[in-house]
């Protein structure tokens, strides 16, 4: 199947392991006229790899984009025909091509899909989570304010109580201790790596991957997908009507410890309704009141 006059294929890569390349993504860019490529040195290694010579390559990036986009389109009207690859994946999910994509159909340009390699499928087919329905919300913002905006968002009103995430290995430690404080009853499954060397999935609690990631020396090699399962009961189990410092006072009783033992012992306790900083601003609180008591 040689690749017809006109048309705009958007072309699947692997993620990882070069084995995951379909014979008709390597067909398809063997005889399209031009390629637009997120990175072309290594869309070069690529084609490289499969003994693909010849085809032109052109650079389309997030920061040359909207230039780029104009000037395929236009030589694909003129009859030449076009593949887009980013780094890994599938384009457009968390990568540039959207808008060669849009400028392409809005010009009558029929774009053709050659499915393949997706980081966000692959995690949630391995997952063992209902996917039924699930958000994808791309990478996580940098500050870790932004963060726990996101991760309070996930349970109120996405729509379904699976999210996923991508995520960079340098921020990956950061991000699982914010998940902990906000959603530390959720159920995690993160992958690393997938389909390389040092692929790995680790599935628990966000405190139980959280000490996993620390014991696991290869944690910073390679990209994440995180999958957030929190089902939509568990945004009001437990009895919220009894407030934090109740629920402190009756675990510090019933364990004879202390208010910093209760928090940490009822932040792991998926019974309990409130978060790890909920519960600490609460500890606070009557720790200024048992302080004010005794100065009187």
């Amino acid at each position: 199947m040689d690749a017809g006059p006109g048309i705009l294929y958007v072309v699947s890569t692997p993620i990882g392991n070069l084995g995951d390349m379909t014979p008709r993504a390597v067909e398809v860019l063997s005889t399209v006229d031009m390629i637009a490529a997120e990175d072309t040195r290594t869309a070069a290694m690529l084609l490289q790899h499969f003994g693909i010579e010849g085809v032109r390559m052109i650079p389309n990036h997030k920061f040359n984009e909207k230039e780029s986009a104009g000037r395929i389109v236009s030589e694909i009207l003129s009859g030449s025909s076009a593949a887009l690859v980013t780094d890994a994946g599938t384009p457009c999910i968390s990568d540039p091509g959207f808008i060669l994509v849009r400028e392409a159909t809005e010009a009558g340009i029929r774009v053709s899909p050659v499915p393949g390699c997706c980081a966000a499928a692959a995690a949630i087919a391995v997952s063992g989570f209902n996917a039924l329905s699930f958000v994808f919300r791309g990478f996580l913002p940098r500050s870790t304010g932004e963060i726990r905006r996101v991760f309070s968002e996930s349970v109120k009103g996405c729509g379904s109580p699976l999210s996923v995430y991508y995520e960079s290995p340098n921020r990956i430690r950061r991000t699982m201790e914010v998940l902990t404080e906000e959603l530390p009853s959720a159920r995690v499954c993160l992958c690393n790596d997938m389909t390389k060397k040092f692929e790995r999935i680790y599935r628990g609690t966000p405190a139980e991957v959280s000490a996993e990631l620390e014991s696991n020396p290869n944690a910073g090699k390679g990209e994440y997908v995180l999958l957030v399962d929190v089902p939509e009961s568990s945004e009001d189990s437990g009895d919220k009507s009894f407030a934090p410092e109740g629920w402190i006072a009756d675990r510090a009783a019933a364990n004879g410890c202390s208010l910093r033992e209760a928090v940490a012992s009822l932040a792991d306790d998926p019974d309990c309704p409130y978060t790890k900083k909920e519960l600490y601003n609460a500890a606070l609180r009557m720790k200024k009141m048992l302080s004010a008591s005794d100065g009187e």
